[in-house]
């Protein structure tokens, strides 16, 4: 027998899944831009498949907050916003920097979160230092111990990842992300666990603050701490 050729979709029940893994990663990397309308047929069309699998994968995306269905207007990429954002990030901020907490004292391998962050600085372009820097951050958060607490994260990682696409769309900041990625790790490594969680919780707030400003006014100087 010959080979499946890429253009032949998946076998059912795979092709929701196939189908959804692809939207998802159009959103996530920008190419799906917030506000941009999800027509059925047109996606059906374009993965090769009937338009039950994509009504099953938007409906998936809608419940994780990528996507929005209204009755009238039809499905489209969720819009980011400042107070969606800070919705997301609070969470992030109440949850995450003490599951790391969890995870260093835990003593729990850190390689998963040393390669993604070597992948997100060789990443050739923004899709996948994107994509490298979500799965820093869930390495650092999943093995903390508590199951529900890392199910609890994954459900805004999503809707993190929008924002973050979002925000560097508007102003790049890998190279500043970066260095406090490197430093959150450093002091993870080390075992310095409320250390590690403090700068993780101050690597969150900084990012929100400077993406989604509460004030309309001039934002700080980059130099100021």
């Amino acid at each position: 027998m010959t080979s499946r050729t890429a253009s032949v979709p998946p076998p059912i029940p795979s092709r929701t899944q196939y189908v959804l893994d692809a939207i998802r990663h159009r959103i996530l990397t920008g190419e799906l831009t917030p506000g941009r309308a999800l027509v059925e047929s047109e996606l059906a069309a374009q993965f090769g498949v009937s338009k039950t699998p994509v009504r099953e994968a938007l409906k998936t995306l809608a419940g994780t907050g990528l996507v929005v269905m209204n009755q009238y207007k039809g499905v489209a990429v969720r819009t980011v916003d400042a107070d969606m954002a800070r919705e997301v990030y609070d969470v992030r901020l109440l949850l995450e920097p003490e599951a790391l907490r969890r995870t260093v004292r835990r003593g729990t391998s850190l390689d998963a979160a040393r390669d993604a962050l070597t992948r997100a600085d060789e990443a050739g372009d923004t899709a996948e230092r994107s994509l490298a820097n979500r799965e820093f951050h869930r390495a650092l958060y999943l093995p903390c111990g508590n199951p529900l607490l890392g199910r609890m994260l994954d459900e805004v990682r999503d809707q993190a990842a929008l924002v973050s696409a979002a925000a560097w769309a508007a102003d790049p900041s890998w190279e500043r992300e970066a260095a406090e990625h490197r430093e959150i790790l450093r002091l993870a490594l080390g075992g310095d666990a409320d250390g590690a969680a403090s700068a993780l919780h101050a690597h969150i707030a900084s990012f929100v603050e400077r993406a989604f400003p509460l004030d309309a006014g001039p934002r700080p100087e980059e130099g100021r701490r």
